[in-house]
């Protein structure tokens, strides 16, 4: 099967790089998954010997990209874009794929390390803090004892220099690592995956931000059933209302405006998966 047109709403085309479905959600490819299948998929990639990134995506990220042709451009480049949000799940759904259903990055940490401790993979932490990791790393090893965490680093809260990119890349390589977990702030671990994935040898780079928080016991998760009920946007801003009311103020009603405008056919939003900008593999800006 091709590559879906450009602009197309149509959901029942595989993905260029894997052997699953997709959806156009406002120009970004969202895979049609649940935690299931994409704990499958990445388990599948990675004894493949791929070497890919996973974007787990809600509908704040999906708006972001609209003004940010290089951020949707590495989204349409990623391995996965999993359905972190209920609305991007009741979009699949309505195109289609019954069986998806949100891929939560904190449930994706938990299930991808669950499955891979038959297959012995080997987990690299990146991001946050040092007291954060050390903490995620004891929670993580009490739940999963057999899990082998190959090592963490939490890199400088400022922009890198190429050497000191050069060389945590050595340092993540010399780990071992099967998969690489980015718990930077987003869009901050998107750009870092796209950037970096040709420097590293991991099969797997999987960007889950507050899911670090979370596990290490640092922050609050929703309740379940406000997970599932398409609020959890509330739940965190009445969490963190100084933080949070500008995103939530301009992101709830253009997530919904925009996408009532691409179900009524009012305005085209083409996939689009050029390489340019900071995104762009270290090899070949260096070739520039």
């Amino acid at each position: 099967m091709g590559k879906q047109p450009a602009g197309s709403s149509q959901t029942s085309v595989l993905h260029p790089k894997g052997s699953f479905e997709w959806t156009n959600v406002l120009g970004v490819r969202v895979s049609a998954v649940n935690l299931k299948s994409a704990t499958g998929f990445i388990q599948n990639a990675i004894e493949d010997g791929r070497k890919e990134y996973v974007c787990v995506r809600d509908a704040h990220g999906i708006v972001r990209c609209q003004d940010d042709p290089e951020l949707r451009s590495i989204h349409n480049r990623a391995f996965l874009v999993t359905p972190d949000g209920m609305p991007l799940v009741w979009a699949l759904k309505r195109a289609g794929h019954a069986e998806s259903d949100r891929v939560y990055g904190p449930d994706l940490m938990l299930s991808v390390f669950d499955a891979g401790r038959s297959k012995g993979l080997r987990h690299f932490l990146y991001g946050a803090t040092a007291e954060t990791l050390e903490q995620l790393q004891a929670r993580l090893l009490a739940k999963f004892p057999q899990a082998r965490i190959v090592g963490s680093y939490a890199p400088p809260f400022r922009k890198l220099s190429m050497q000191e990119e050069t060389d945590i890349a050595d340092r993540l390589n010399r780990s071992g690592a099967d998969i690489i977990w980015v718990g930077l702030s987003s869009p901050k671990q998107e750009l870092w995956m796209a950037r970096m994935r040709d420097s590293l040898e991991a099969s797997m780079l999987i960007g889950v931000g507050a899911a670090f928080d979370f596990h290490a016991g640092l922050k609050r998760q929703a309740p379940r059933f406000i997970q599932r009920s398409g609020f959890e946007w509330a739940f965190r801003l009445l969490c963190e209302p100084r933080r949070l009311w500008r995103r939530y103020a301009l992101v709830v009603p253009t997530f919904i405006s925009l996408t009532a405008f691409q179900r009524l056919g009012l305005r085209k939003f083409p996939i689009e998966d050029a390489v340019f900008g900071s995104s762009a593999p270290k090899a070949a800006a260096a070739k520039v």
